[in-house]
């Protein structure tokens, strides 16, 4: 074999590791970037938290440890139940620890019955509780449903309705999907048991209905063509099947409550927009000048490592200004494109993409996507993603389909109870108001919105009408 030498060129990007840290605090929520912060200040010394000026906005929020500590000492008992000099917990005779509030109950169980005593009298809770006793750790029966029906007959001398319906207020119940026979009557609870208008829910009721060996091999094409509707429908439904839980005596253990730390905020004063970054959420960090000093004048090998951390502690502090420039310069224009749909509602929701939001920035795609991702606005509309201000153009116009989407439910909420409007009566009204889509898009938008079609909510608007003629 012969030896030969060949010269080539080529362009490789090499990622430093200031710009890797950079790209990571980016997309960092406010909880994770405080979790970072607390992490590098314990490992690097020579950066420090910098201290703000005590104000309104500040007194109203814990402050530290010590605040944190001094709330928890405060929910402690009463003084008069510790222990002072020569006394015990057991003077007297008396058993002081009696005298403790009983928290919430341990057993699960229990505390669905605590929440049914409301309605229920002690016959109909002794067969819940039945019910309640003859399911697994996940919330499903452990027997055929007939035959606990026969049983639960049996031993309270009620009729099998009465004790089904029991298990229903059960299965509609919080959580929903308990004492369910099996997996396909437990989703299809929590489907009807969730709040309000939910996307998408009636093809996901649609799609339960079927073979669930389908949606479990994510044949998402399959899906789309048994139910005839588009891929983005039939995605939409899934996601949201997927979202129900399997498993719904799993949410009966204890869980950490979480709450939404806006990381901007966004007002009308004077006329105009404006917008902050949150303190709460975007503390300062900078470097401890005093050792700065010390290592620019220090010399030798000995000082190789504080040196080290030194740029680590620069590189920290570059990334997390540019995090909050990002963040300030993205919300601003977010807030200047959408200031219609923050004064007037969804209707006036203007499309949106992140190119937009990265060409007026002058940083790229990823870079706003990354930006946006959990994280959050409070403004007076209320505290929405970030994500939640972009919205797709409608093919033709000048629109977004959002506003569109806005402007179907007011047509339906506005319509007359006798006379519900069928998607082509819809489409009509649109296109009158210059918005010209196809009923098949009506159709969607609706979907969507979690609204029946036109003969199913005239068939509910006749029900009350024939109960009060009745």
């Amino acid at each position: 074999m012969k030896t030969t030498l060949a010269t080539q060129l080529g362009q490789q990007l090499h990622l430093t590791p200031a710009l890797l840290q950079s790209i990571r605090l980016l997309q960092l929520n406010g909880l994770q970037l405080e979790q970072e912060i607390r992490q590098v200040l314990e490992n690097n010394p020579l950066l420090e938290l910098e201290e703000e000026a005590p104000s309104a906005t500040a007194d109203a929020a814990p402050a530290g440890d010590a605040q944190v500590e001094t709330a928890a000492f405060d929910e402690l008992p009463e003084s008069s139940m510790w222990d002072v000099a020569g006394a015990s917990w057991n003077d007297a005779d008396e058993d002081r620890t009696a005298r403790l509030a009983m928290g919430e109950s341990s057993d699960p169980h229990l505390r669905i019955l605590q929440a049914l005593a409301l309605d229920l009298d002690d016959g109909d809770l002794a067969i819940a509780a039945f019910w309640l006793e003859h399911c697994d750790d996940a919330g499903y029966l452990q027997a055929p449903l007939p035959q606990l029906t026969l049983l639960a007959s049996a031993r309270f001398d009620r009729d099998g309705a009465h004790v089904e319906s029991i298990r229903q207020r059960l299965l509609l119940g919080d959580p929903a999907g308990m004492a369910a026979c099996d997996l396909r009557e437990c989703l299809q609870a929590q489907l009807a048991a969730l709040p309000g208008a939910v996307p998408a829910r009636h093809l996901a009721a649609r799609l339960l209905g079927e073979d669930l060996q389908l949606l479990a091999s994510h044949d998402y094409a399959a899906i789309a063509r048994r139910l005839e509707v588009e891929d983005a429908d039939a995605h939409e439904a899934i996601r949201l099947v997927l979202s129900l839980q399997p498993r719904p005596g799993d949410t009966l253990l204890p869980q950490e409550e979480s709450a939404v730390v806006p990381e901007v905020v966004a007002w009308r004063a004077d006329g105009q927009w404006r917008v902050a970054l949150n303190p709460a959420t975007a503390p300062r960090v900078t470097l401890n000048p005093t050792y700065e000093r010390a290592l620019a004048a220090s010399e030798g090998a000995a000082a190789q490592p504080m040196r080290e951390m030194l740029q680590e502690a620069r590189w920290f502090t570059r990334g997390l200004s540019m995090r909050y420039d990002t963040l300030l310069r993205t919300a601003r224009v977010i807030v200047e494109r959408q200031a219609a749909f923050l004064a007037e509602g969804e209707e006036a929701m203007a499309p949106l993409t992140l190119k937009e939001v990265a060409d007026a920035i002058g940083m790229h795609e990823s870079t706003v996507s990354r930006i946006t991702s959990g994280k959050f606005m409070q403004t007076p509309r209320g505290t929405f993603e970030l994500k939640h201000f972009f919205a797709v153009r409608l093919e033709g116009a000048s629109i977004s389909g959002q506003a569109v989407k806005a402007m179907v439910r007011r047509l339906i909420e506005s319509e007359p109870a006798s006379r519900p409007l069928a998607d082509e009566a819809i489409a009509v009204l649109l296109s009158r108001q210059g918005v010209n889509i196809a009923r098949r898009t009506v159709a969607k938008y609706r979907e969507q919105l979690d609204i029946a079609p036109a003969r199913e909510r005239k068939r509910h608007n006749a029900r009350p009408l024939l109960a009060r003629a009745g």
